[in-house]
């Protein structure tokens, strides 16, 4: 199994999630968007970014407009729509269960998966006889 490619899927199946979040601080530029998710090592391909927009763009999510730049072409700028606002919620509810969970599994020590002995009330008198 190759570990760098199972590290890219879990940072894949968080990507949307970072961008709905990143979008969701206001208006922003693409190339801010790649920036912010290059530092952070969630995303290491540039082309990954713009399918994935135009993907959120045709579910409704975001929207964008044309801001005329002083120094280029014009820029697209994103923003959430109401519909993408209630989407990032739902997902930021998922992520913290995500969180919850994993944190749950990963925190146990060796061996503390196995089952305790139950206590009944018969075993608890007879010990207290003898």
């Amino acid at each position: 199994m190759n570990l760098e490619n199972t590290q890219v899927q879990m940072r894949k199946g968080i990507l949307e999630y970072c961008i709905l979040h990143i979008i969701s601080r206001g208006e922003v530029y693409a190339s801010d968007m790649i920036d912010e998710l290059t530092s952070a090592k969630i995303m290491v391909v540039e082309g990954t970014l713009y399918p994935l927009l135009t993907r959120l763009k045709n579910a409704g999510l975001v929207e964008y407009k044309w801001v005329e730049s002083k120094s280029g072409p014009p820029r697209k700028y994103y923003t959430l729509t109401g519909e993408g606002r209630d989407f990032l919620s739902n997902l930021e509810t998922t992520w913290d269960e995500l969180i919850r969970s994993t944190r749950e599994i990963t925190g146990k020590q060796k061996n503390s998966t196995k089952r305790k002995p139950k206590t009944t009330k018969a075993v608890t008198e007879k010990n207290k006889n003898l």
